[in-house]
């Protein structure tokens, strides 16, 4: 395949937009505005010129020439002779729900789409769709370009060529697949997510500061970053919206979110890509 569709130009999706295009694809870039759109081809230009510097950028295209691989528009029409969809927008399921029966009525029947998703089981997406069998779900990490193993989770109908399919493309981008159960929240997150929603809560409570809480994990386990920094390095929303996916989806008290949390996000406190969560970012360039 060489036409690849990317809906939604946030972080995950234009990670995933540069990760396409490094690997060789005519990639098709989605979001709502033009504003979002060019927000993300400055994204990417940035870590392009800084993978360029250091020498990290995979793929067989040189890097110079990634951007122009890449189409930026929102019109979904664009998509009519691709051959593979990944979604990346927000994880939200009434924002979900309103993209996947646009994307079935402009896609062509053989295209496979690919929800990149926290949280959502999805059997629930491609019940979205009319076409179950060829949905899969690939849970990249971020930063996409620099993660080479991701989550690869079929649904209830997905058939093994679409998940050959998707193995395929992905061993193209440099990344192996850990084939998962299709389950909230699948490995990754069920564990992630209550973690980093208790060292929220740690926080609240005034048991430790973010610095501290993270330092236990960084200094007595060795981890590469703690929680906190890994909340501000996905996104606040994202974590609340997952977490609050996983509440609802087993009823388990468990997975309440935290109030700080919740302020946060209700503050535009979403981490990095705000420049400001538990940590504060002012020296990045967005």
């Amino acid at each position: 395949m060489s036409r690849v569709g990317v809906v939604g130009a946030g972080v995950m999706g234009g990670g995933v937009a540069q990760n396409l295009a490094t690997a060789g694809h005519d990639v098709i870039l989605i979001d709502v505005s033009k504003e979002v759109l060019d927000r993300s081809a400055e994204r990417i230009r940035n870590d392009l010129r800084f993978s360029r510097l250091v020498g990290t950028t995979a793929g067989v295209v040189d890097a110079a020439r990634a951007l122009e691989a890449i189409t930026f528009t929102t019109d979904y029409e664009e998509l009519g002779d691709a051959d593979f969809v990944v979604e990346n927008v927000t994880e939200r399921w009434d924002i979900k729900q309103r993209v996947y029966p646009v994307l079935d009525a402009v896609c062509p029947e053989r295209a496979v789409f690919a929800a990149n998703t926290s949280a959502i089981p999805i059997t629930r997406i491609a019940s979205l769709t009319r076409r179950a069998p060829r949905i899969v779900g690939i849970h990249f990490m971020n930063p996409v370009p620099q993660k080479n193993v991701v989550e690869l989770i079929p649904g209830h109908h997905t058939t093994p060529e679409t998940v050959a399919t998707a193995q395929e493309l992905l061993a193209g981008m440099g990344k192996t697949a850990i084939v998962v159960k299709d389950s909230p929240g699948f490995v990754s997150n069920r564990v992630l997510m209550l973690t980093i929603n208790e060292a929220a809560f740690l926080v609240h409570e005034n048991v430790a500061g973010p610095e501290d809480v993270d330092k236990v994990f960084t200094s007595c386990f060795g981890h590469t970053m703690g929680p906190l920094a890994t909340a501000d390095l996905i996104g606040l929303d994202t974590i609340l919206y997952s977490i609050e996916v996983l509440h609802e989806s087993f009823g388990d008290s468990k997975y309440r979110p935290c109030p700080l949390l919740k302020k946060m996000v209700d503050a535009g406190l979403h981490g990095r890509k705000t420049q400001q969560g538990f940590f504060s970012y002012n020296w990045e360039v967005r």
